[in-house]
């Protein structure tokens, strides 16, 4: 088969090493893709959501499947767009409808989903500048500390948890009157905080059925402990350790069939990664959000503990041809470690070459490249995220270890790493 994967990113070149394992991949193909993907595949120069080119590409390239690696051309309706071009009747596409992405694209709508499909979650109230003042003494009235969500994408960064109720109507006052996350902002979900230990359950779904995919636990603030700004993420850990049978089942039946019978009873065309991030609240789970497609850098630890054809499985999605179809999964941890630029995620600087990167390593450790680009026949860093180290070993502490010892000699100017990742379960 000939194969488009579109992103640029860790996801992607996990993704991107996944699929040209496979013996049913002919040609896999990039866009815009890394220095990393370029090992893998081939990279195109054209954008994620640069439309016509992805069509015109599918077209000249004979591509017979494409994967949606981020949010940003879901949410914005690649893939009506593409259904929608008679020359592209044949193509077999792993990403949902517009409006099944809008799960991702507005966390109201992701709300109401459940609320209507009696999934588990938070108590909420939306609010936008119509009623303002309503939502400040909403707000007000709740209880400590307070969740505040930009309805739209804000690349990671849309969420708030105040410890006040000053802090919370200042931040509302913020979102909401002067933008602070654009349009992302015109409307706030107001939402009850939930104490427990946050998870990331992964399904892929033919809109029918669906298989489960490794679950996976990652750290989302810059500093050691779980302390300072959130990020997009630091690493990762696959298998959770403290998730039991017991609590998966809750799992399936609370909240993954209902999403999936929520799917067909909406009418949504969604044939994809459905992303389920979920808060362990005692015993019980709750949907904190719906992302359409993989996280990242969750992927990195998801990707190899699947013993699968990835191709024959996501083929299998297209074509809405899951139902008895079984994950292999590699009963050993996949812990990653996410190497940034310092300074991020507020201010940083790029374009700082990187050595390291052709150290020989084996099977059961991997780099993936995020955050690079290449300059001069040199690797430099481009963007906050730069790249993370993927270790298997039978513990997460020799995991971690393995991954410390690869970063270690993998250099540029100013880099950082959490060396925590897996702290509690060490």
């Amino acid at each position: 088969m000939n194969i488009l994967l579109l992103g640029s990113g860790g996801r992607e070149h996990a993704l991107a090493w996944k699929l040209s394992k496979s013996n049913l991949c002919t040609k896999l193909l990039i866009a815009p893709g890394n220095p990393g993907t370029a090992r893998c595949g081939v990279n195109k120069s054209f954008a994620a959501t640069d439309f016509d080119a992805v069509k015109d590409c599918c077209v000249e390239e004979a591509i017979d499947l494409l994967i949606v690696g981020p949010e940003d051309p879901l949410v914005n309706g690649i893939v009506d767009f593409l259904k929608s071009q008679p020359e592209l009747a044949n193509l077999l596409i792993i990403g949902p409808s517009k409006e099944a992405a809008r799960l991702e694209g507005s966390k109201a709508y992701a709300k109401s989903f459940m609320h209507r499909h009696r999934i588990p979650t938070a108590r909420y109230q939306e609010f936008t500048a119509a009623n303002f003042r309503e939502g400040v003494e909403y707000l007000y009235n709740q209880s400590l500390p307070i969740v505040l969500k930009a309805d739209g994408l804000a690349a990671g960064k849309g969420v708030l948890i105040c410890q006040s109720h000053m802090e919370a109507v200042a931040e509302f006052e913020l979102m909401i009157q002067d933008a602070k996350f654009g349009e992302a902002s015109k409307r706030v979900v107001v939402e009850e905080f939930l104490q427990g230990i946050e998870l990331s359950v992964f399904v892929l779904t033919d809109g029918k059925d669906y298989v489960l995919l490794p679950e996976a636990k990652d750290y989302k603030r810059i500093g050691e402990g779980d302390t300072g700004l959130n990020t997009g993420g630091m690493g990762a850990v696959s298998p959770v350790p403290f998730v039991d049978k017991g609590f998966m089942q809750k799992v399936i039946t609370r909240i993954v069939e209902p999403t999936i019978k929520g799917f067909q009873k909406d009418g949504l065309d969604y044939k994809g990664f459905v992303f389920i991030g979920l808060m362990k609240v005692g015993d019980d789970p709750f949907v904190i959000e719906y992302n359409c497609r993989m996280g990242d850098p969750e992927t990195e630890v998801v990707m190899p503990r699947i013993k699968n054809d990835l191709v024959e499985l996501l083929t299998s999605a297209a074509k809405g041809g899951l139902q008895g179809v079984q994950v292999e999964l590699d009963p050993r941890f996949a812990t990653t470690i996410m190497a940034v630029s310092g300074g991020y995620p507020s201010e940083f600087k790029k374009g700082f070459p990187i050595t390291g990167l052709d150290q020989q390593v084996n099977e059961d450790t991997l780099i993936f490249q995020a955050g690079t680009k290449e300059k001069d026949n040199t690797i430099v860093t481009s963007g906050g995220r730069v790249l993370c180290v993927t270790s298997l070993a039978d513990d997460v502490k020799t995991a971690i270890d393995n991954s410390k010892k690869a970063l270690a000699t993998i250099d540029y100017e100013h880099k950082y790493y959490r060396s925590d990742i897996g702290y509690e379960f060490i």
